[in-house]
């Protein structure tokens, strides 16, 4: 099989020329105000920054405007504020004018201003929440529970009380554009093909299993989830739908302060804390968390397989109980050595075990009777997984402001094991006595990984209106797996034997070095853009020690992206995108390893899947005002040797097997609706429909669907008196198309309600999720020329929780750091990946 190379032409060399371009447009200066006089030379300017009041964190994007010194409102000059709340106005005539900053969910605040002849540094604009603003002063506020900037959504998970004392997926399941099922796997925008950061960081954990791993990360330590469908060339090429990033809460103001919380409910309890600590120039940060997860588990699978003999049955049915239980730590610290230069080191170590308990009942009904079968086979699984990463990071800044140099490494270890054992009963709709068992199975798996990433970046801006971003990455991935699989049928064997033919043993290599660059200018007053390209280079060995096989690869890869932006007005602009970008499958797609624990339903991996590749455009309009925002985007999606999931017949008779192959090319014409507003003092709501035409072909399968799907996502919260809230989600999806069939629909929805005491430093919250539904099922049904299927996860959704939290020492602040971001590999058992 091919690998997905991509020759190097012409469009490399423009990628690398571009940024040496410098365009003749520069920022219109500002008018004179009315005391001055045309002559004046224009040798002035204005830097400052935005901050939020609260948590004297930065506001990206703030609008930044200059207004006559007195009467007329009409802006001379204006400029957004970057990514780190940095703002610059240059070419301004001497004399008095107004600075007038504002963003939505914050209030305006305006200052009276001198500019002379040279750099005029403004202090820092501290812009209270919730639209409350007198002069300089400050009022207490909240953030709303979605932002709308110019390219990301924001979910401030921190604001929506339905989240105390649940996980990162409960939060996920509530940020716009994503949706979770009841098994835990995330869908962006209808595609399982995304990443998923945590504070900009790569997370090995998330990449292995990103269902198991969201379970160890308690809500309360989340404080906001960013959604990006069209990443810059800085982030690796991987996750065609887009890059989700979880930002946690960490850092502190001079002194002490933390929290600590504990929560309880019909299926989930836990608690969780953390600690940190800010001294002149050293920060630090930690957090710890632990709890325990439970509930009961069904599945159905009705088959009916078509042939020329005549149609067979297959009826299924699956009942049992999980529990598990999770760890989660985090440690940080940051220390600035000058002014210009600090050092970071973060480490976190998160683990996770549990076991599933169940019976499986199946029914074979065959044209010849002979064949009938049935039996009952109850499972035990146990499954762990312990994992640790570390991240240093130099950052260097320097008297020309926006210009950066950082230097970063990482070390990250995981080591998980996957076991069951499982006994068959023949001729019984229920599990009998372990020596009634007409067959005995037990299996062993571990997938160890080692990954070891270095990253260096570099900010040059050219004048306050252009700017080139420059970096090199290198990555070196180990991983594999070791299973064996031991069977016992009684009356031919006296103990277990060792099955070789069912057992794995391989180790797989993957290494990625990449360079970037993006340049970003404006084009005129009101046009922004950003050309940039990515060069990765992907080097794949793998040595299967169980067939004595080897094989080794290599491949180039170009990713180039560009956007255009267009402010339509101080408060509304349009967005043009496109981006290419890579899919490369990780373990759990690569796993070779035969699972037969089901023998009518047999599963196994493809070492030899070669990565996909994503051509994305969008098309996006937003705005904000004081009233609320909204952001509506059309966008498409073409993935060319995609990587999807395949069931198909055996020559055993009621035998199917699932496995993945590069057999599609998938297009996403998607158009999706995103809006906040605030009706009424206190009340906000926010939310929008999503809607997808999705086709799907396999030429080598000679299969075409296509065909529409929805959600629609809602969140309101109201404010009571005696510091009351009260909060609402609902979540609901139509079925979509795909390959071999079609998704089922469900509807989520949760009511949570908060209460605030102790001087605001201890909050009770009560939430009850789905009160009206028993369970909610997740599954497909299936239709093939071989047979049609229907399955069905039973996910019993249905919970109450009850969570207290108390607050003590100084409010938050954050310090921005530098970070890593391995979004670069197709994930794990959360299905990342993989439409």
């Amino acid at each position: 099989m091919k690998p997905a190379t991509r020759r190097l032409p012409g469009a490399l060399l423009l990628a690398v020329l571009l940024p040496l371009a410098r365009p003749t447009t520069a920022q219109t200066p500002a008018a004179a105000p009315a005391a001055a006089t045309t002559t004046t030379t224009a040798t002035g300017s204005l830097t400052g920054t935005v901050l939020d009041s609260l948590k004297r964190e930065p506001v990206p994007y703030a609008t930044v405007v200059l207004l006559p010194a007195r009467g007329d409102d009409k802006p001379l000059t204006g400029v957004a504020a970057d990514e780190a709340g940095r703002f610059s106005l240059t070419k301004l005539q001497p004399g008095a004018f107004r600075l007038r900053v504002s963003y939505v969910g914050y209030g305006t605040q305006t200052r009276s201003v001198s500019v002379s002849a040279g750099p005029t540094a403004v202090p820092a604009f501290q812009l209270p929440v919730a639209g409350t603003a007198l002069g300089e002063a400050v009022v207490i506020g909240t953030k709303p529970v979605v932002e709308v900037r110019p390219d990301r959504l924001v979910y401030n998970a921190d604001q929506d009380v339905t989240n105390a004392g649940g996980t990162a997926a409960d939060v996920l399941r509530k940020a716009p554009l994503l949706a979770v099922d009841g098994e835990g796997n995330v869908k962006m925008r209808g595609s399982s093909n995304f990443k998923v950061l945590v504070n900009n960081k790569p997370s090995p954990t998330l990449a292995s299993n990103l269902a198991e791993a969201l379970k160890g990360i308690p809500a309360e330590q989340i404080k906001s989830v960013e959604i990006i469908t069209t990443p810059p060339a800085k982030y690796d090429g991987e996750g065609t739908a887009g890059i989700i990033n979880i930002v946690l809460k960490k850092g502190v103001n001079q002194g002490l302060n933390g929290r600590v919380s504990a929560s309880g409910g019909n299926r989930n309890a836990g608690g969780n804390g953390s600690l940190n600590f800010r001294q002149n120039k050293f920060n630090f940060t930690s957090a710890l968390s632990g709890g325990t997860n439970f509930g009961p588990s069904e599945f159905i699978r009705d088959r009916v397989g078509i042939s020329s003999q005549g149609n067979d049955l297959l009826s299924q049915r699956s009942a049992g109980s999980y529990r598990g239980s999770y760890f989660y730590g985090t440690l940080g610290a940051d220390y600035d050595l000058t002014d210009k230069q600090s050092l970071s080191l973060y480490g976190s170590l998160n683990g996770y075990k549990g076991q599933n308990d169940n019976d499986l009942v199946s029914r074979y009904t065959a044209p010849n009777a002979a064949l009938n079968k049935l039996f009952t086979r109850a499972t035990n699984s146990v499954y762990q997984r312990i994992n640790g990463e570390l991240t240093g990071t130099y950052t260097h800044t320097f008297a020309q402001a926006r210009r950066e140099w950082s230097v970063l490494g990482q070390v990250a270890h995981n080591n998980g094991s996957n076991n069951y054992t499982l006994s068959q009963f023949p001729n019984s709709d229920v599990a009998l006595d372990l020596g009634r068992a007409d067959y005995r199975e037990r299996s062993e798996n571990r997938t160890p990984a080692t990954e070891y990433t270095a990253q260096t970046d570099f900010v040059q801006p050219f004048g306050e209106k252009q700017t080139l971003e420059t970096g090199v990455k290198a990555i070196w991935r180990r991983t594999g797996a070791v299973g064996t699989v031991d069977g016992f049928t009684p009356g031919q064997a006296t103990d277990f034997v060792r099955l070789p033919a069912r057992s794995t043993d391989f180790d797989y290599g993957q290494d990625v070095q990449a360079a970037y660059a993006t340049y970003s200018f404006a084009a005129s007053k009101k046009l922004n853009m950003s050309l940039g390209s990515r060069l990765e280079r992907t080097a794949l060995a793998a040595s299967f020690r169980t067939t004595e096989s080897n094989f080794s690869r290599s491949y180039y890869t170009l990713l180039p992206n560009w956007f255009a932006q267009y402010a339509l007005s101080e408060s509304s602009s349009l967005r043009l995108a496109y981006g290419r970008r890579i899919t490369r499958p990780y373990i759990y797609y690569l796993n070779p390893f035969v699972n037969k624990s089901d023998t009518l339903n047999i599963s196994y991996g493809n070492p030899n899947l070669a990565p996909e590749l994503t051509d994305s455009y969008e098309l996006s309009y937003n705005t904000n005002g004081k009233a609320g925002s909204l952001n509506v985007a059309g966008s498409v999606r073409r993935t060319g040797n995609a990587i999807e999931s395949l069931r198909l017949p055996t020559a055993s008779p009621g035998v199917t097997v699932e496995t993945y192959a590069n057999v599609a090319s998938n297009v996403y014409y998607q158009l999706n609706f995103y809006g906040s507003a605030k009706p009424a003092k206190g009340w906000d709501i926010s939310g929008g429909p999503d809607i997808q035409y999705i086709v799907r072909r396999s030429p080598s399968l000679g299969i075409e669907r296509r065909g529409f799907s929805a959600s629609l996502n809602l969140n309101t919260s109201y404010k009571l008196p005696k510091k009351f809230t009260v909060q609402a989600f609902g979540y609901g999806s139509l079925a979509g198309p795909e390959l071999q069939g079609r998704g089922l629909g469900y509807l989520y929805y949760s009511l949570g309600f908060k209460k605030t005491f102790l001087n605001d430093k201890a909050d009770l919250n009560v939430n009850v999720s789905n009160p009206f539904t028993r369970y909610t099922a997740f599954g497909s049904t299936l239709s093939t020329p071989y047979f049609e299927e229907r399955q069905e996860y039973r996910s019993y959704q249905r919970s109450v929780r009850v969570s207290f939290g108390y607050r003590f020492g100084q409010e938050q602040q954050s310090k921005r750091r530098k970070s890593i971001s391995n979004d670069d590999v197709k994930g794990g058992n959360s299905k990342q990946g993989g439409q």
